[in-house]
């Protein structure tokens, strides 16, 4: 019996574990899939908790209800691969041997990467959003908080879902205007990177937008520290920004076993084939997500679109086969801008985000780089297709390669 383990049981993995249990016969191929965690996030849903618009029980559910039968489940922590001898330990001793292993372990947040960040005013006066626990506290802080300057600002590059950040303000200053209490609250937006986003087009309308709704830019921002005394953030050109209520977007990193594997950069990343999706060092290893040290967002829409690429290599791979995929760094996001609204973004490694409809050309009904009621409810859709049809592993009507159909140069 051959084997194929899954690391990480995740958007990625499980999408993994769906797609591969249907395309390998069960009298052939062992598959088994380890976790350390029984709980599955929803993890574009912590955006909704701090305004009131999802609660902790919209974003969870049992990890077990999305696994199909005849895929093995362990949960444990993982301690290392050792991918010369092709096995796996795990932290309670057991060994796992593999003849095919995918790498879906995700990324973390690490506010201990910053000085000050998790410090005596986290959750309190600081808070993230991208943790159940800082999405939850933050609700709460939000309840009863009267204004003041509020800051939104990114620890440094890449983290996952790259416009959640944006949306955060958006929704923010929507929140306060409805509440009555924009007027005294000043949103200020706070980012290493030189615009509102990393693309021409996309940064010039979205900056615009931040600038209609009198939200503050402070660009080119390296955080170096958070002082809680004085209730301000330093970056290391010596620049300061005041706040009241810090939302912090903390260093990402790579798992930890992946540095005590020796099979990723500086932030745990694992080195990946940017089109294959294989391991740049072991050719029976195939990595997808967050995890891949790929130059794409870490976004949900890009494990999805990978995992199709994987599925077709892995095959090719097990097959003894030339790859017959490549994947081109599709990325797909919707992005809330309050009121009922929002815009949607499509892109990959060489095409910035354009102009024009999704998924069909000149019919939409979703508009790129446009603000409309259609992309927000695309937005609200998503959790139901995401619990139902991405995590099964079930087919979509988007191509995974991005089309140029549609879009306007």
């Amino acid at each position: 019996m051959k084997k194929l383990l899954i690391l990480g049981a995740g958007t990625a993995g499980t999408m993994m574990a769906n797609k591969m249990r249907k395309k390998l016969a069960r009298d052939e191929w062992d598959i088994t899939i380890v976790d350390q965690f029984k709980t599955h996030y929803y993890q574009p849903g912590f955006l909704f908790i701090p305004f009131g618009i999802y609660t902790r029980d919209d974003v969870i559910k049992p990890k077990n209800d999305f696994f199909p039968i005849g895929v093995n489940v362990i949960y444990s922590k993982i301690e290392k691969i050792e991918a010369a001898e092709n096995k796996v330990l795990l932290a309670d001793g057991v060994v796992l041997q593999y003849d095919f292993l995918i790498i879906a372990t995700g990324t973390r947040t690490a506010p201990e990467e910053t000085p000050g960040l998790k410090d005596r005013l986290w959750h309190k006066e600081i808070f993230d959003f991208y943790t159940i626990e800082g999405a939850v506290a933050l609700s709460k802080f939000f309840k009863t908080w009267e204004g003041g300057e509020l800051v939104v600002n990114i620890a440094e590059l890449p983290y996952k879902c790259p416009v959640a950040p944006l949306e955060f303000v958006f929704y923010a200053d929507a929140f306060f205007t409805e509440r009555g209490l924009r007027d005294k609250v000043n949103i200020t937006y706070v980012t290493p990177l030189p615009g509102a986003f990393t693309k021409p087009r996309a940064t010039k309308m979205l900056g615009e937008l931040l600038q209609s709704k009198n939200i503050n830019i402070v660009p080119d921002f390296n955080i170096a520290e958070v002082d809680n005394d004085n209730k301000v953030i330093k970056d290391y050109g010596g620049r300061e920004v005041k706040f009241d209520c810090l939302v912090s977007i903390p260093t990402n990193l790579g798992d930890e076993l992946i540095e005590r594997s020796g099979l990723g950069d500086d932030m745990n990343f694992v080195y990946t084939d940017k089109h294959t999706l294989r391991s740049r060092d072991f050719e029976n290893i195939f990595i997808i997500g967050d995890a891949a040290n790929l130059p794409t967002s870490k976004a949900g829409s890009v494990a999805h679109f990978a995992s199709e690429v994987l599925e077709e290599n892995l095959m090719c791979a097990i097959e003894g086969r030339p790859f017959t995929a490549k994947f081109d760094g599709h990325a797909n996001c919707y992005i809330e801008t309050g009121y009922g609204k929002g815009t949607l973004i499509d892109f990959n490694y060489d095409t910035e985000p354009l102009p024009g409809s999704f998924p069909f050309p000149g019919l939409g009904p979703f508009g790129l780089l446009k603000v409309t009621r259609t992309n927000h409810y695309g937005k609200m859709l998503f959790r139901w297709i995401y619990w139902h049809i991405l995590l099964k592993g079930k087919e979509m009507p988007i191509d995974s390669e991005m089309q140029m159909a549609g879009k306007k140069l």
